[in-house]
């Protein structure tokens, strides 16, 4: 999949790097997409590992950077923040907009395979491949050194997609994400529009069922909230914890009393994640 060259939206700085936002026509997913970067201000002097952050359900490539708090620690330790939207956006699919939790701002970071989702819906394709393509080709970024993390929908992504391409990323980390999608509604609704009926198709994109059937990832770090709503019936992290013991998976589960599901819960804790990646990522 060939780099496209993109165009910048608009640039700040910030703790002494940039913070800027992009957009370039995608073949991944057969429109505009877009991405944020963070680049800290030791890429001036050499490239630096680069750390994407997937994003939760209705958030877009803004979400992440005006509210995760994460520049300040991001500058400190050299790290590049790239975060991507949630989906395609305007793919003129008709009910992409009618709920928040499928469709537009829900690409739930998988490549569908059922129509009419089929041609747009590849954000599985999209940050594996294409992004990183972009950042590789346009961006001081040490591709060597990629990290990944996530909340909710985009701490599933995050864990599926670091279980899915083994020894390619160093770190991984998770804020409340959905831990076993196939016994969630938001899973289930997402998996039986975008892959269709056959549940045996889903386990490729469930974390749990990945580490059931062999995958492994670097040493995980999940963070959850016990005030949660969602923590119930939508993120199951006790399969996901039962899945690594079970599998010899290294886990650093941590339930956080009193926080909810929210950015005020993700970046408090967002220091502890960022210095777990950067201690995988500028290791040697």
């Amino acid at each position: 999949m060939s780099a496209v060259t993109p165009t910048l939206v608009s640039e700040h700085a910030c703790f002494g790097g940039t913070q800027s936002f992009w957009k370039h026509p995608s073949e991944a997913c057969g429109g505009e997409m877009r991405f944020s970067v963070f680049t800290p201000p030791q890429a001036k002097h050499g490239k630096v590992p680069v750390l994407y952050y997937l994003a939760g359900l209705t958030c877009t490539e803004e979400t992440f950077v005006t509210k995760g708090g994460a520049q300040r620690v991001a500058a400190e330790l050299g790290l590049m923040l790239v975060a991507p939207d949630t989906s395609p956006r305007g793919a003129g699919i008709p009910g992409e907009d009618t709920d928040w939790d499928f469709g537009t701002g829900a690409g739930f970071y998988l490549d569908a395979t059922q129509e009419p989702w089929k041609a747009r819906y590849r954000m599985g394709t999209y940050i594996t491949q294409e992004l990183p393509g972009i950042i590789g080709a346009h961006f001081p970024a040490r591709m060597d050194r990629e990290g990944i993390f996530g909340h909710s929908m985009g701490g599933h992504g995050a864990l599926v997609t670091a279980l899915r391409n083994p020894g390619r990323y160093k770190s991984v980390s998770a804020f409340a994400p959905i831990g076993a999608p196939i016994r969630s509604p938001w899973g289930k609704k997402a998996f039986g529009g975008y892959l269709g009926p056959d549940e045996q198709t889903w386990r490729e994109y469930d974390a749990t069922e990945l580490l059931k059937a062999g995958r492994r990832a670097p040493a995980l770090l999940v963070d959850q909230g016990t005030k949660d709503k969602f923590l119930p019936d939508q993120l199951h992290p006790h399969f996901l914890k039962e899945a690594c013991e079970a599998a010899g998976q290294p886990l650093t589960l941590r339930m956080q009393e009193g926080y909810d599901h929210g950015y005020y819960f993700v970046s408090t804790f967002m220091e502890d994640h960022l210095r777990h990646h950067g201690t995988a990522l500028n290791a040697g």
